[in-house]
Parts: C-alpha cells; structure tokens; sequence
C-alpha cells in the first residue's frame, strides 16, 4: 500500500511549536505579507531586475468585461532575475506557512479553502471582481 505524505497544512501544525497564540500568528503573517512586499521593491531598487511604472489604466469605454483584461497593464517591466525570484518565493512560501497556521489554528481546511475559491472563480468568471 502507498504510503502519502502529510498535507502541507498538517506540517505546518506539527513544525509550529513558538507561535501557537493567534495573536502571535496573525502578527507573524502580516510580518510575512510585509517582507513579500519588501523583496519585490528591493528586486526594484536594490537589483533593478523588475521596474514599476504605474500610470492609470487606460481603456475604451465601449470594450465589454469580457475583453477589458487585453488593454489592462500590470505596471511591471523586466522580468525576477534568479537570486530575486528565490527571494520573493521564499517570504510567498513563509506567508503560506502562517496562513496554514492560521487555519489550523481555526480548524479550517486550507485545502477545501482553495477549492472553494477555485469554485468560485471559476463559476463568478469575470463577475468575480475582487
């Protein structure tokens, strides 16, 4: 018989041993959100691997939902080098380590989380505006 390996989820909770408070794993997430959003502006001004240059999103007023994505810009130009790429998916991977903390934490399942949202995404499709 196959032998199958923990959930990432189930991991979480038995390699979390310091921060067992919610107010130590809600702090800790923020603190993870923070440092994602601190590798990529320095992937920016320390690397310059990626540049930001952000204007208003500009479209024709006649284009339907459906097609509006087309004419949308992400305000990114250049593309991770190696070492900034390994950075950000680094502080990504902590903030999912303290979000699966947080589940646990509330005995939620991250997994049918995700497929939820996956559900309602795919089922909302563009009227899925977050």
């Amino acid at each position: 018989m196959k032998e199958t390996s923990p959930t990432f989820q189930a991991q979480v909770d038995e390699y979390l041993l310091r921060h067992r408070s919610v107010l130590d794993v809600l702090t800790k997430l923020q603190e993870s959100t923070a440092r994602v959003n601190r590798a990529i502006a320095k992937a920016v001004t320390t690397c310059g691997c990626i540049s930001v240059t952000a204007t208003k999103q500009q479209f024709p007023t006649d284009v339907g939902l459906s097609d509006i994505r087309q004419y949308l810009q992400t305000h990114l130009d250049g593309k991770l080098c190696e070492r900034c790429a390994e950075a950000v998916e680094s502080e990504i991977g902590s903030d999912l380590f303290y979000i699966a903390a947080l589940c646990n934490l509330l005995d939620l399942d991250l997994e049918a989380i995700r497929k939820k949202e996956h559900s309602r995404i795919k089922t909302l499709g563009i009227f899925n505006l977050k």
